[in-house]
C-alpha cells in the first residue's frame, strides 16, 4: 500500500512514537498521534520542583546508540547532548569502617583496538583483586565467542554464565554489574545471559568508541518532547495530547490490509495505517482481538522498577559528572546542577537505583533516609554539606523484565493484520529496554506498515 494519500494513526508520544510517526510523515501519510499524557516524551520527562527541572530519571546514552543520535539530530537537539570523548568511568568502593576514606577506580579507555581499549586501566583496577582483574580476559574471549547461541544463553542468567567463565563474586559486583544492572535493569543474578552478551559485545568487544558515554545538558523534557512537539508539527502531524485511547477496530483484513478506527476520549480516528507505541502492559488491551499471536507472553515479560532519589546540597560535593558505587546499594550518582537550572553554589545530584522493585512500595522519606549516610560514604565532601532539599520520583514499570527466557517473548513489530504494527523498547530489537531500542522499534513499526524498508534511517552523531 501507498502511503503517499493513506491516514495513519500512532498510539503513544514516547521515543518509539514519534519515531514512528515521523517516518510515516517523511513517507508522505497523513499522520495523528495520540498521547494520553500531555506531554510528548514518554519515559523521559521533566517537571518543575522547589525553582529547578528535575528529570524523572537519569536517561544516558552511548556512542554505539546510533538510531538514537539520529533521533536527537533529527529533533534538532544534538546540541544540547555531552558525549564523552572517551570513555571514563570513576567507581567507588566506600570504606571498611564508618567516616574513612572510599576506594577510588577509573575505567578508561585508551586508543587500542577492541577489546584491548580497557586493558590498561583494568590491570590498575583497585576496586579488583590481581587475580580477579586477570581473570577477565577469559570472560571476554568467551563473550566473543558467544555470538551465535543467542538461545542458548537465554536460557541462564548472566551470573552463571559469569561463574562457568571464572568470574568470582568480587569481580561481578566491582566490574560486570556495573554495566548490568544500569543497562538491563536486572542484577547478573536475575539478567538474560543473552541480553548481558548484547550489550557487553556491543558496548565494548567490537568497537573502542561505542561505550563513550552521553546525558542530557538541557532538561529531558526540552531535550526530547519540546523539540520532538516542532518537529512533529513542522511534518504535518497531528498530535493529539491528553486522550486516552480505548481501542483499535479493524474492518477487512488480509494483504490489502484493513481499515482502523481508533476510538479515543475526543473522537475516534479513522485511519488506513496504524502504530501501537505503548508500554507492553497496555498494549493487549488496545489490539484488535487476534492481532498478536500469543499474546499472553507478553504478560510473561514482566517489569522492573527504577528509583531516583535527588539531593540538593548548599555546597559542590563532586567534581565529577557521574560516578558508580560498588559495593553500596548507591548504583550510580549523576551531577544534575547544570541542566535543572538550580540557582546559587549548591550541587544537585541525583541518584539512579535500578532493578528497583523492593523500593516503589517505601516510604520516600525512609528511601532518602538510606541512601543520605549512603553518598556521605562514597562521598566524603558530602559529610560536611547541609542537604537543602530532596525528592524521590519511582517509575515502577519503567522496563521490561530481561530474564532469562524474555527473549523469545519479545515480539517482533509486525502483527497479523496488515497495516498494523507494534513498536516500543520492549518488542524484539535486539537492543535491552533503552532510549536507542526505542528508538529502533519505532522505525521498524513504519517500515512494516510501510512495506518499503528504508535502509537510509538517520545516524548522524553529535560532535
Amino acid at each position: 500500500m501507498s502511503a503517499r494519500r493513506c491516514d495513519a494513526v500512532v498510539v503513544g508520544g514516547g521515543l518509539a512514537g514519534i519515531t514512528a510517526a515521523l517516518d510515516l510523515a517523511a513517507a508522505g501519510a497523513r499522520v495523528t498521534l495520540v498521547e494520553r499524557r500531555r506531554r510528548l516524551g514518554g519515559l523521559t520527562w521533566s517537571f518543575p520542583h522547589a525553582g529547578r527541572s528535575v528529570d524523572n530519571g537519569q536517561h544516558v546514552f552511548l556512542r554505539c546508540c546510533r538510531a538514537y543520535l539520529g533521533f536527537l539530530s533529527r529533533i534538532g537537539s544534538s546540541g544540547d547532548v555531552e558525549l564523552q570523548p572517551r570513555m571514563e568511568i570513576t567507581a567507588v568502593r566506600p570504606a571498611p569502617v564508618p567516616g574513612g576514606t572510599p576506594t577510588r577506580g577509573t575505567l578508561r579507555r585508551n586508543r587500542l583496538p577492541a577489546p584491548l581499549q580497557l586493558g590498561g586501566s583494568l590491570l590498575r583496577y583497585p576496586l579488583m583483586s590481581l587475580s580477579e582483574r586477570l581473570g577477565v580476559g577469559r570472560a571476554v574471549l568467551a563473550l566473543l565467542r558467544a555470538g551465535g547461541d543467542g538461545a542458548d544463553l537465554d536460557r541462564e542468567t548472566f551470573a552463571a554464565w559469569l561463574a562457568r567463565h571464572g568470574q568470582g563474586p568480587g569481580a561481578i559486583d566491582a566490574l560486570w554489574d556495573l554495566i548490568t544492572v544500569a543497562t538491563i535493569n536486572l542484577p547478573s543474578r536475575e539478567a538474560s545471559a543473552a541480553a548481558a552478551a548484547m550489550v557487553f559485545r556491543t558496548g565494548l568487544l567490537e568497537d573502542p568508541t561505542a561505550a563513550d558515554i552521553g546525558w542530557s545538558r538541557v532538561p529531558l523534557g526540552t531535550l526530547h518532547g519540546e523539540r520532538a512537539a516542532a518537529t512533529l508539527e513542522r511534518a504535518g502531524v497531528t498530535v493529539r495530547l491528553g486522550e486516552t485511547a480505548h481501542c483499535l477496530t479493524a474492518r477487512g483484513s488480509g494483504e490489502t490490509g484493513a481499515r482502523f478506527e481508533l476510538q479515543c476520549e475526543g473522537g475516534s480516528v479513522g485511519s488506513d495505517l496504524a502504530v501501537v507505541a505503548v508500554a507492553h502492559t497496555a498494549v493487549g488491551a488496545l489490539l484488535p482481538p487476534g492481532s498478536l499471536t500469543d499474546q499472553d507472553r507478553l504478560e510473561r515479560l514482566g517489569t522492573s522498577a527504577i528509583v531516583n532519589v535527588h539531593v540538593v546540597y548548599d555546597r559542590p560535593v563532586t567534581d565529577l559528572p557521574l560516578l558508580a558505587g560498588v559495593g553500596s546499594p548507591l548504583q550510580w550518582v549523576f551531577d544534575r546542577t547544570g541542566s535543572s537550572g538550580l540557582a546559587g553554589a549548591g550541587q544537585y545530584l541525583a541518584v539512579s537505583l535500578s532493578a528497583a522493585d523492593h523500593l516503589v512500595g517505601r516510604h520516600p522519606e525512609v528511601i532518602t533516609a538510606e541512601v543520605l549516610p549512603e553518598l556521605e560514604a562514597l562521598l566524603p565532601e558530602a559529610r560536611g554539606a547541609r542537604v537543602l532539599d530532596t525528592l524521590v520520583t519511582k517509575e515502577r514499570t519503567a522496563t521490561f523484565r530481561a530474564a532469562p527466557g524474555s527473549t523469545a517473548l519479545r515480539p517482533g513489530p509486525s502483527t497479523a493484520l496488515a497495516g498494523l504494527a507494534v513498536a516500543g523498547a520492549w518488542t524484539a530489537t535486539g537492543w535491552p529496554a533503552t532510549m536507542e531500542g526505542a528508538v529502533r522499534s519505532g522505525h521498524a513499526a513504519a517500515e512494516a506498515v510501510l512495506g518499503t524498508p528504508d535502509r537510509h534511517l538517520p545516524t548522524e552523531e553529535v560532535a
